[in-house]
């Protein structure tokens, strides 16, 4: 990656993360950022030894690599800001939910198109991260662009045709867990417990399951491990099971599939 900027449009959370990645795994490559706040850019700065402006066009002439790191309703004034500045040597990764291949083609003249949908654990290195790679584009810096990513977690590579279930289950999916979670710790309190004892509980166990399903142990052979017969957890998976738990998890993942599928084609 020695020679190699990179250039990120936005400095929000995501942007962040992918940067504190790659310091912590020792890519030492230039980044430049750009980023409306001023204050923003400063704490980017001053964190990250790394160079930032407020221009957009600015980090398109420089770098490389261009990571289009900004929410989906702004996308479309940013392409057009620079899609004169956009040459076919340069890569753009765009880690946008709901913004397609076919959408970044009709404003850009390059064809090295990549996109990336990560999830919020990135933050703490631990994301899961998807890619997709537009159609014939091979070349090194598929492999910079996945190592990059490699910074803050797990990555596969994907067709872009499953990019909106992508983004229900790993996009979405942390939001869901932590509103499991939410509930763990409030009926935790309503048997008892203090807010901060019910709290540690529930994260320790929830964080410490994921652990060992990461192990490569199945959901089902964890849960078969805890359920003793006319115990407490089969006590209380039949409640699950009563009030359809397993089908309103599928429920929800569909719709916010379907709410992606219908963000890609510019519904509000």
């Amino acid at each position: 990656m020695n020679g190699i900027m990179i250039g990120f449009i936005g400095g929000g959370n995501m942007a962040e993360a992918l940067i504190k990645g790659m310091r912590e795994q020792g890519m030492r490559q230039e980044i430049i950022v750009s980023e409306p706040r001023e204050e923003r850019r400063r704490y980017l700065e001053q964190s990250y030894s790394i160079k930032t402006t407020p221009s957009n066009r600015e980090v398109v002439s420089s770098c490389d690599i261009i990571i289009l790191a900004v929410k989906p309703q702004n996308m479309a004034v940013v392409l057009d800001e620079i899609s004169d500045l956009v040459t076919d040597e340069k890569t753009v990764v765009s880690i946008a939910a709901g913004i397609t291949f076919s959408f970044l083609q009709s404003r850009l003249k390059t064809r090295r198109l990549i996109r990336v949908m990560p999830n919020t654990p990135a933050l703490v290195q631990e994301g899961m991260s998807v890619m997709s790679l537009c159609e014939c584009f091979s070349d090194p810096s598929i492999n910079i662009v996945r190592e990059l990513f490699m910074s803050i977690g797990k990555v596969i590579t994907l067709p872009e045709r499953y990019m909106n279930a992508v983004t229900a289950l790993s996009g979405s999916g942390p939001a869901f867990i932590a509103l499991f979670v939410e509930a763990m710790i409030e009926a935790g309190v309503r048997m008892g417990l203090s807010s901060d004892d019910a709290t540690t509980l529930a994260i320790q166990t929830a964080s410490g399951t994921a652990r060992l399903l990461d192990t490569g142990m199945s959901p089902s052979r964890l849960r078969e491990m805890v359920t003793s017969p006319g115990g407490t957890t089969e006590a209380g998976l039949r409640v699950f099971n009563e009030k359809g738990l397993r089908e309103l998890v599928i429920s929800a993942l569909e719709r916010a599939r379907q709410r992606a599928e219908e963000l890609a084609g510019g519904r509000a």
